[in-house]
Formats: C-alpha cells, sequence, structure tokens
C-alpha cells in the first residue's frame, strides 16, 4: 500500500512538472518554432500548401519533450501529415522530422551511419536522454545551423555506398493515403469518395510492415535499412576492360539539358579531356581521356554516382575498335578465326531475290495487247468569272484511250498542255476567221 502511494505521488508530480503553468526548466526549454524541418518528398509538389501550428501539441516521441506540431496536406490525393519528432532530435540525426530519413542522402539513419561508419550511441533512459539533448541543444546554438553537430558533424562528406543508393528525386507516392480496412472486408460504402486506397493490402507477415519510429531513430532493426544494405552488397559493379588502349568512358541518359560544358565540368577533374562527343539522338556522350589513368579514376569516381542537374547518369566503358568488328563479324556468321558458322536449324530460310531481267514484263494485271481499258480524263474547271460552256459546245469531258477510235481535235493536244475554256475558237458563236487574222 505504501508503495502505490509513493507511486501515485510520482505520477502527480511528473504531471504537475510537465503542466503548462510550472515554471520550472522543462517548461522553459519546450519548443516552440515558426516552421518544422522537412524533406521534399514529405513537403509535397505543391508549392503552396496550408499547415496547422499547434502550440505544444504533442510530446516528441523521442525525447518526450513537447513541441509544436505542424499538420498539412502535401497534396491533392494525398494523406495527412504532421511533425513527429521535434527540431533538436531532428538536428541532431540530421533528419526531416515526419519520415526520420536523412535530409542530404534520402536514406535511413542505419543506412547512413553504415556508409559513414559512425556509431553514435544517444542515451535511451530519462535522465541521460534529458542530459544528452541539453549538450545537444547548447552544441547547436554554438554552431552556425549548416552543418550537423555531435558525431555526425566530425564524419567525412560522403561514402561511395551512399551516392550509390541516395535518391536523387523525391518519392512523392510515399504520401499516398492508406489502404481503407473497409474495403479490403467488403464493406466500404463510399466508392470513388473514400480518402483511402482501394487496393489489396501487403503481406501482413512483411517485415517491411513492421517498422518503429524509435528503431528506426537510433538505427537499430530497421527492415528497410537492411533491404537497403543487401542491395548495397549486390549492387553491379565496373569492370576494368584488359584493352589497355581504351580511354573512352560513355555516359548515357543525358536527357536534353545536359550539355556538353556540364560534362567538362566534371570530368576535367580526373584528368586531361581529349574529346567530348554527344550523341543527342541516343542521348549519350563519349569522354576520350589524354592517358588511360585518368580514365580509370574516372570511372571509379563516376560509376552509380554522377548526378548532374538532377538526373543520376550511367557511366561504363567504350569499347574498342576491334571489339565493334568482332561483334560484326559474329552478327554475319563468321568467327574470328575466318571460320563459317554453321546455320541455326529451324529458322527460316532467306527470301528470293527480285528478277534482274531488264526485259522482263511489266504487265501486272495480266491485260491483253489490245484491251486498254478507257481511262476518265476530267478537265480542269474554268477560271474564275467565266461561265461553264453550255453542253454540246465545250470540250469533251471523257476522253477514250481505245487506239482505234477518232480522236478528237481537242483532245490531241501536248503533254503538260492545260486547256482553258476561254481559248477555245468556238465558245459562244465565235468565228475562227476572226481569230486566225490575229
Amino acid at each position: 500500500m505504501l508503495f502505490f502511494c509513493i507511486a501515485c505521488w510520482e505520477a502527480n508530480f511528473l504531471k504537475m512538472a510537465t503542466s503548462l503553468g510550472a515554471n520550472i526548466y522543462n517548461r522553459q526549454n519546450w519548443e516552440d518554432a515558426d516552421f518544422p524541418i522537412l524533406c521534399q518528398t514529405c513537403l509535397g509538389e505543391n508549392p503552396y500548401i496550408r499547415m496547422t501550428k499547434e502550440k505544444y501539441g504533442k510530446e516528441c516521441k523521442i525525447c518526450a519533450r513537447p513541441f509544436t506540431v505542424f499538420r498539412w496536406c502535401p497534396g491533392t490525393r494525398m494523406r495527412f501529415k504532421k511533425t513527429e519528432v521535434c527540431q533538436t532530435c531532428s538536428k541532431m540525426k540530421n533528419v526531416c522530422q515526419t519520415c526520420l530519413l536523412d535530409l542530404e542522402y534520402g536514406l535511413p539513419i542505419q543506412v547512413r551511419d553504415t556508409g559513414l561508419s559512425i556509431k553514435d550511441d544517444v542515451p535511451k533512459s530519462d535522465v541521460n536522454k534529458e542530459y544528452y539533448t541539453q549538450n545537444m541543444e547548447r552544441e547547436i546554438g554554438n554552431s552556425d545551423g549548416t552543418r550537423p553537430v555531435g558525431l555526425l558533424g566530425k564524419a567525412p562528406s560522403s561514402s561511395d555506398m551512399l551516392l550509390k543508393l541516395a535518391r536523387t528525386t523525391p518519392y512523392y507516392k510515399r504520401n499516398r493515403p492508406h489502404i481503407c480496412s473497409f474495403w479490403v472486408k467488403g464493406e466500404c460504402k463510399r466508392g470513388e469518395e473514400c480518402p483511402y486506397r482501394h487496393e489489396k493490402p501487403t503481406d501482413p507477415d512483411d517485415p517491411l510492415a513492421d517498422q518503429n519510429i524509435k528503431d528506426r531513430y537510433y538505427g537499430i532493426n530497421d527492415p528497410v535499412a537492411d533491404k537497403l544494405l543487401k542491395r548495397a552488397s549486390t549492387m553491379p559493379r565496373l569492370d576494368t576492360p584488359e584493352d589497355k588502349s581504351i580511354s573512352t568512358l560513355y555516359v548515357g541518359g543525358l536527357g536534353d539539358s545536359i550539355t556538353d560544358s556540364e560534362l567538362r565540368n566534371h570530368f576535367y577533374q580526373f584528368g586531361e579531356i581529349r574529346t567530348t562527343t554527344i550523341v543527342q539522338r541516343q542521348q549519350c556522350a563519349f569522354i576520350q581521356f589524354a592517358t588511360r589513368q585518368a580514365a580509370e579514376l574516372a570511372a571509379e569516381k563516376s560509376f552509380n554516382k554522377l548526378i548532374i542537374k538532377g538526373r543520376r547518369l550511367n557511366v561504363k566503358w567504350g569499347r574498342s575498335q576491334g571489339a565493334r568488328g568482332k561483334e560484326g563479324r559474329e552478327r554475319e556468321g563468321v568467327t574470328e578465326m575466318g571460320m563459317k558458322l554453321e546455320p541455326v536449324p529451324g529458322l527460316p530460310g532467306a527470301l528470293p531475290p527480285p528478277p534482274a531481267d531488264e526485259d522482263a514484263p511489266t504487265n501486272y494485271f495480266n491485260l491483253g495487247p489490245n484491251s486498254a481499258p478507257p481511262v476518265m480524263n476530267i478537265s480542269l474547271p474554268p477560271p474564275p468569272g467565266v461561265a461553264m460552256p453550255p453542253p454540246g459546245f465545250g470540250p469533251p469531258m471523257f476522253h477514250s484511250m481505245d487506239p482505234m477510235a477518232i480522236p478528237h481535235p481537242i483532245g490531241m493536244r501536248p503533254p503538260g498542255h492545260v486547256h482553258y475554256p476561254s481559248q477555245d475558237p468556238q465558245r459562244m458563236g465565235a468565228h475562227a476567221s476572226r481569230h486566225g487574222g490575229s
């Protein structure tokens, strides 16, 4: 009974210590911010968003101190999001207040710490956590705010693994609404007006479905981080070609905005560049270095790491002329030793070539020599302002192509000559002698 009274007294004391009216150290250090610390994905693609601000709305899920909570909708047909940790905890790890992903690479804290080879042990007990937070707040206040604090600020600036795994563009699908539980049970009656997703849920036994915000912050037992680390261990590597004469790198995925000068600005740091060729139709480029050593250094520092204007470029080794000639010979069915390869059985044969005889008949319709059909030849309309001649006075509309028929005098005009009714001597009763003397 005495133990129960002591527990009740401690609970009442803690409640009084964290109340709004208590003027103690913890109350004075509650967070009051004007804008959250967010990544581009959580902020959304809409440049005009409306946020609600609740002063001391909730306690931080890491340090358990009240902080200012922001709530907003990142876009159309997206779910509302809010800040989960205070800005002090966010600055200590350089992460977003909502998703707890690194602000520079967009990766989980466990992946980032593994890539930078650091181990930042944040205390988990209440007393040690409060003491550690106060010291970090003092260090944050003395810094300029442009670099992280603690062990993260002393770590190297980048890592090859982080550059390979880093996300270059926002992933807005992460802001989609949750799956409608009523639709899964077949009981949702909202239809298209339902703000939740009508999709099949993922496997509940999937490790990615079991995530803890504290484990994600401390960098332990994070299933998303484990998946990314496994992907990093199985990523392809760029093998150096055995031909020492190759000093050209292939750069793919340029797009329409990357120019020659931007490529030179990146690759000139590795050595002298002999030529730079951009194939705009294929959206690729070929960078030829003066030495093989410079090309090897550029390939090592740029493979799966080269990002220009937000685009991750594909860097590979170029091929020599001999290798391309070998591929052409193999495509024609001839080996490198000059031996003819046997055709693959079961493939259809080649089509027969067309007849090369110049005297071959061209009667494609199987018509007789004297069976030329009549061809309709419609005369051109008269010029504007000239009336059509009455029937029987003008030239015939149809000309027979029968060689035995008597041709009309007007129909026998030279090729290319255009007959106008205004030039007809018999038009409208005119006499031939009137035009003959002129």
